[in-house]
C-alpha cells in the first residue's frame, strides 16, 4: 500500500508559478512510476508529467517547457515545478504512483486556479 499526500496548490494570476509536492510513505520500494495528472471540470482526467525511479521524465505537449517534474528519492518526494500559468492550467492536480505490479495509487488531489 502507497499513500501519498500532496501540498502546493493555490490561486495564482496568470504567467506566476507555483510548486506542488507530494510525499509518498508506505510500500516505497514498489513505486515504479510517479507522476501528476489533472482534471478540470467537465474534462478527463489527462496526464501531466511522469518520471521514472531512473529519472526519466515525460510531459503533455500543452506544459513543455513550463513545468518541471522532479523526484527527490531521499525524501520520498515528487515536485512539479510550474511556471508561465495559463487560465487553462486550471485544474484539480492529483499525484500518481505506479507501482511495479501495475497498481496505480492516487493522492487526494489539490486544486490549482489560474485567473487571467
Amino acid at each position: 500500500q502507497v499513500l501519498l499526500a500532496e501540498s502546493g496548490g493555490g490561486l495564482v494570476q496568470a504567467g506566476g508559478s507555483l510548486r506542488l509536492s507530494c510525499a509518498a510513505s508506505g510500500s516505497i520500494d514498489s513505486i515504479s512510476v510517479m507522476g501528476w495528472y489533472r482534471q478540470a471540470p467537465g474534462k478527463q482526467r489527462e496526464l501531466v508529467a511522469s518520471i521514472t525511479s531512473g529519472g526519466s521524465t515525460n510531459y503533455a505537449d500543452s506544459v513543455k517547457g513550463r513545468f518541471t517534474i522532479s523526484r527527490d528519492n531521499a525524501k520520498n518526494t515528487v515536485y512539479l515545478q510550474m511556471d508561465s500559468l495559463k487560465p487553462e492550467d486550471t485544474a484539480a492536480y492529483y499525484c500518481n504512483a505506479l507501482s511495479y505490479r501495475g497498481v496505480n495509487y492516487w493522492g487526494q488531489g489539490t486544486q490549482v486556479t489560474v485567473s487571467s
